[in-house]
């Protein structure tokens, strides 16, 4: 069924590459119009290299390849005013905003040198950052009328119960880990908030939890090295297949952008008019499997 997203006008953080890059190719093949923004610079704390302005380029590329108009921006989540700009600038080009994507995070996790501020980065940009996007849209969304909807990125991590005391290689993590899952577990109620008091407005509000997604996020040394702890050195790919393939239910060891995109994609669309504050797992039988916390 084509054209889901037609007349739309989508903002996405964290569009660089990964799942935002992914929720700005499928939405813009169903219709969308795209502003797109990432840091493009790195995160000192962050072991993996943040989204470069060649990658975001990239999106705007494979969007216009889908024949939509696609406007990217330079934008620092954790600064308020520079999301301010960027979607000032794109809804000037393209009309009014319809779509959120709160999409951009990081996972700090400084194998060797964890820091106490770790805790700080990863709450800047993973809940901080989401809420200074919400509040940016929202005078948009109301100022349009027409309702709208927000999409927040969570993660299983949001879903694991007595997260500090589990054996849950995701959890143990040092402070980084700790500010990564705090924040996702925060945005649940965040979600909850918001689409309580946006409801009114017809503007929705729904929040995602992918399992293990195959990102750069994922493909880091220090998550590797995390969940396959009895590996002395550098620990590849190949090796932690199998450990995160026994988190899941379902016989997959992890999600890619593209299967989480297509979630979101109906989350975004009139498909999915009737729900608000949902939290929905994509999570290949995760918390099924594990339904007190993976191991338990």
């Amino acid at each position: 069924m084509a054209g889901r997203m037609q007349g739309k006008v989508s903002f996405i953080t964290g569009a660089g590459r990964g799942q935002g890059r992914a929720h700005a190719v499928l939405q813009a093949r169903e219709g969308a119009d795209i502003i797109a923004i990432d840091i493009c610079q790195d995160i000192d704390s962050n072991p993996y290299p943040m989204a470069s302005w060649e990658n975001l380029s990239e999106t705007k590329q494979l969007v216009e390849q889908e024949g939509r108009r696609c406007i990217v921006a330079k934008a620092d989540v954790r600064n308020r005013q520079q999301l301010a700009d960027a979607l000032d600038n794109g809804i000037t080009e393209l009309g009014p905003l319809t779509n959120v994507m709160a999409n951009a995070g990081i996972l700090p996790l400084a194998m060797g040198d964890p820091q106490p501020m770790d805790f700080h980065d990863a709450v800047d940009v993973d809940l901080i950052g989401v809420m200074n996007t919400v509040a940016v849209a929202v005078p948009h969304l109301l100022a349009a009328g027409s309702g709208g909807s927000i999409v927040i990125t969570g993660s299983t991590a949001a879903l694991i119960p007595n997260t500090t005391s589990s054996t849950d290689p995701r959890m143990i993590m040092g402070p980084g880990g700790a500010g990564y899952s705090w924040s996702k577990q925060t945005l649940v109620g965040y979600t909850r908030e918001m689409a309580q008091h946006l409801a009114p407005s017809g503007i929705r509000v729904n929040i995602v939890h992918p399992t293990n997604c195959n990102t750069h996020l994922m493909n880091a040394q220090g998550i590797y090295q995390v969940f396959r702890p009895d590996i002395d050195g550098e620990v590849t790919k190949d090796d932690f297949r199998p450990a995160s393939a026994a988190y899941h239910a379902l016989p997959a060891p992890w999600l890619e952008p593209e299967d989480v995109a297509e979630l979101v994609l109906f989350l975004a669309s009139d498909a999915a008019r009737h729900m608000t504050g949902t939290s929905i797992p994509i999570d290949l039988g995760c918390m099924v499997k594990w339904p007190h916390g993976p191991g338990q």
